[in-house]
């Protein structure tokens, strides 16, 4: 397997350091996926996003929604049938799956809906306001800048 050369963007770029990594997880969990089961992720607005699942004969109770370290994880076990069922073809995968996103800084999970086979997973992205860009007054002091910041809070 190629490694991807990120020097470049480390010379550059401040805080990026777990990116390398973070791409060469993606790339290695995306054979093992094996593609099941399908989703979307949508833009629903400049920071709304949804991840539409295709999780059909799964229950609710079934699926499990957790979020660690910035790390969406989608997990789906089945209940054993007690019913004894004798199929002549059985095409409908009903094996346990597990499914993760890496998240950006900031975005959340708002929610999730489960409705006709599908699990949507609402996120938004919600830039802290000591994060969202200010402008600098060449000549102030760090103590006038914090005092713009207090009285604007107040």
């Amino acid at each position: 397997m190629n490694t991807i050369d990120l020097t470049p963007l480390y010379r550059s770029s401040i805080g990026f350091d777990r990116f390398g990594s973070m791409l060469d997880t993606a790339l290695r969990s995306e054979k093992s996926a094996a593609g099941y089961p399908p989703y979307d992720i949508e833009s629903l607005g400049e920071n709304e996003y949804a991840i539409t699942l295709a999780v059909a004969g799964f229950d609710d109770s079934e699926i499990d929604i957790q979020v660690e370290k910035g790390v969406l994880s989608v997990r789906g076990k089945k209940v054993e049938s007690e019913k004894e069922r004798n199929f002549l073809y059985q095409g409908i995968a009903n094996r346990s799956f597990e499914r993760k996103f890496n998240l950006a800084d900031f975005i959340e999970v708002t929610g999730a809906d489960f409705s006709n086979g599908l699990l949507t997973v609402r996120l938004v992205k919600e830039i802290p306001e000591a994060m969202k860009p200010r402008k600098i007054t060449i000549g102030q002091s760090d103590k006038t800048l914090e005092h713009q910041a207090k009285d604007k809070a107040a």
